[in-house]
């Protein structure tokens, strides 16, 4: 069973998701007149290469040869996965804002405005419309459906499906207020690296330096939570990944201000 606690903080996780990144959106379009194309456009980049090609690109690697190593392997899964991340998402966003956002004012707003549609999206659909699948998963377990919905998933699926079942099951409702820390952390470093690389493609020339510095701090961003998540406690990670968020964000802000 599933405790109620558990499902009731999974809902409040869920609205968390779901609304911060709408809220962040009306606010931007409201105080600053920024436009929601803006917006709309940092969501796309992180639909079209986070969630399209770099999954594809999963597939193609993990599923291979050398895959069962690199997933075996936290070093090299941290090394491989952080690169990924980062060569993909700063690709499209530094795309997307040269090519894309040359007409939009040069200023630090229509960074932001981007990042909070990248982070707001990666909030969304990874975190959001996770914890609404959890409910669900944690409702069925509780009416006595989890042997019928285990007898139906692929054999290849089925370890994987009782891995969650007893992972929903173990966890508190405490826990998952670790996932509102690190979703708060992420947004943050997103809208940081897209002040990073907007700056960058604003100021051009020497400055370009940015986008390459944004995919090695994307990089070491996500490499450390695979590292830490393995070695050190959930508390411990989370106080790190923060910390490094707010200095992302020392950086994005004190960069935007040469526009």
């Amino acid at each position: 069973m599933v405790a109620t606690g558990s499902i009731v903080m999974m809902a409040f996780c869920a609205l968390f998701g779901i609304a911060v990144p709408l809220l962040l959106a009306w606010w931007m379009v409201r105080k600053y007149h920024v436009k929601s194309t803006t917006i709309l456009l940092g969501a796309g980049v992180f639909i079209l290469f986070a969630l399209v090609l770099e999954s594809l690109m999963h597939q193609v690697v993990l599923k291979g040869p050398h895959g069962a190593s690199i997933m075996g392997n936290v070093w090299y899964y941290a090394l491989y996965g952080g690169l990924a991340a980062g060569i993909f998402e700063e690709t499209g966003r530094f795309l997307a804002m040269k090519f894309l956002l040359k007409k939009e004012p040069s200023g630090a707003v229509t960074g932001v405005a981007y990042g909070i549609g990248h982070g707001g999206a990666e909030m969304l659909l990874i975190y959001g419309i996770a914890m609404i699948s959890n409910i669900a998963l944690s409702a069925m377990i509780n009416s006595g459906q989890a042997d019928a919905l285990l007898a139906s998933a692929p054999a290849d699926a089925k370890e994987q499906v009782l891995a969650q079942f007893a992972q929903l099951q173990a966890a508190g409702a405490g826990t998952y207020l670790f996932g509102v820390w690190e979703r708060v952390s992420a947004m943050i470093m997103q809208i940081s690296l897209s002040l990073i690389v907007w700056t960058g493609v604003r100021k051009g020339g020497k400055w370009l330096w940015l986008f390459p510095a944004a995919i090695l701090l994307h990089f070491l961003a996500d490499a450390c939570v695979v590292v830490l998540s393995k070695s050190v406690s959930t508390l411990a990670t989370e106080t790190i990944l923060f910390a490094v968020a707010v200095a992302f964000g020392a950086m994005g802000w004190t960069l935007s201000r040469k526009l």
